[in-house]
């Protein structure tokens, strides 16, 4: 079994102005590639702060490439339907070049509902959308003649092509993955059965594995990536109450958005939003018992919605590379600088 790929992924939601938190994210990035992680993902969101800060991915990880030499930069997710796939295409092929090949395309159809009709599109057409945008970005890609039959893309990007990720929640988008010999995304935010709400994570995307493995052409590598929310810290205790203020949040909205929960201490949180936290030991054992990560390709850590201040986020990123990601697959293929001494600063006002 080859080693698995090590990646850090954020939704750029930092409490800070906008600026401030593409600034904290691209530092966090940089420190994640200092620390010897291979892959790096942003989420996009529109219109929300308070769920994602990123609606131009593309031109933020442009501003990332210029910081780096050697992480991959991901999307985790374009939301496409929204998008004019032409403009994607030859953003991503610029962008490719910019990097030095090191761009990673993460698609999706998701996305708030209340956030598509400024786009010219209702959240129930967005199937559609997707498969439609798809095929014209990929069709770009393979450098095959537009839609007025003369025009290709300019800059070529025929390796973006082989460099496509779908995220899902089902077993047939797994299947539609699969079958284009495409990655596969697995996210810590998969919905719940109404009736089976304490149903274990890998119990509903096991299944969706399967699926897309079933469905792989002969010969094709699987590429496989599972997010999940892992915040390590030298104190435990400390964990839990910078976690205390973040998943409360979650929960609010979870209820806000008719999502049912159960119960209302941290711990129902914790279970329910499938957080790992707490010291290095403590996030591993959590994170064994998860067995459908024993199968992914990729393991991506993101901090959400725990969304703990900078510091501390630098801090697991450092814990998880040394600490946590080892046990779990993952070789380091760079020297890492050194770990940052402990904290012993006091915790932040707002959770004391």
């Amino acid at each position: 079994m080859r080693a698995k790929r090590l990646g850090f992924f954020t939704r750029l939601l930092d409490k800070a102005a906008p600026r401030q938190r593409y600034l904290l994210a691209t530092e966090q990035i940089i420190h994640a590639e200092a620390q010897g992680f291979d892959t790096a993902w942003v989420a996009q969101h529109h219109f929300h702060e308070d769920e994602g800060g990123l609606p131009a991915p593309l031109v933020f990880l442009a501003h990332v490439a210029a910081r780096t030499r050697h992480i991959r930069l991901g999307t985790g997710v374009i939301t496409l339907p929204m998008e004019l796939a032409l403009r994607v295409a030859e953003d991503t092929s610029v962008l490719d070049l910019l990097a030095e090949g090191r761009l990673e395309v993460g698609l999706g159809s998701g996305g708030t509902p209340s956030s598509f009709p400024p786009f010219g599109l209702l959240s129930d057409e967005r199937a559609a959308a997707y498969a439609d945008n798809l095929a014209i970005l990929r069709s770009a890609w393979r450098n095959e003649t537009l839609s007025d039959g003369s025009n290709r893309l300019y800059p070529p990007a025929p390796q973006l092509a082989r460099r496509v990720w779908q995220a899902t929640f089902s077993v047939d988008g797994a299947a539609r993955a699969g079958t284009a010999g495409d990655g596969l995304m697995l996210s810590r935010t998969q919905p719940r059965p109404a009736d089976s709400l304490d149903l274990p994570l890998d119990e509903i995307q096991n299944p969706i594995i399967d699926a897309y493995l079933d469905a792989l052409p002969a010969g094709a590598t699987p590429r496989i990536l599972g997010s999940r929310t892992a915040f390590v810290t030298d104190n435990p205790q400390q964990a839990r109450q910078l976690a205390e203020a973040g998943l409360r949040r979650q929960a609010e909205n979870a209820h806000a958005n008719g999502q049912p929960l159960a119960g209302d201490r941290l711990d129902d949180f914790i279970a329910a939003f499938d957080v790992h936290l707490g010291s290095a030991e403590q996030v591993l054992a959590s994170l064994q018992r998860d067995s459908a990560l024993a199968r992914v390709t990729d393991l991506a850590f993101q901090v959400h919605s725990i969304d703990p201040p900078h510091s501390y986020i630098l801090r697991s990123i450092e814990l998880i590379a040394r600490q946590v990601a080892p046990a779990l697959g993952w070789i380091r293929q760079r020297p890492a600088t050194e770990l940052t001494p402990p904290r012993t600063d006091p915790l932040p006002e707002d959770i004391r």
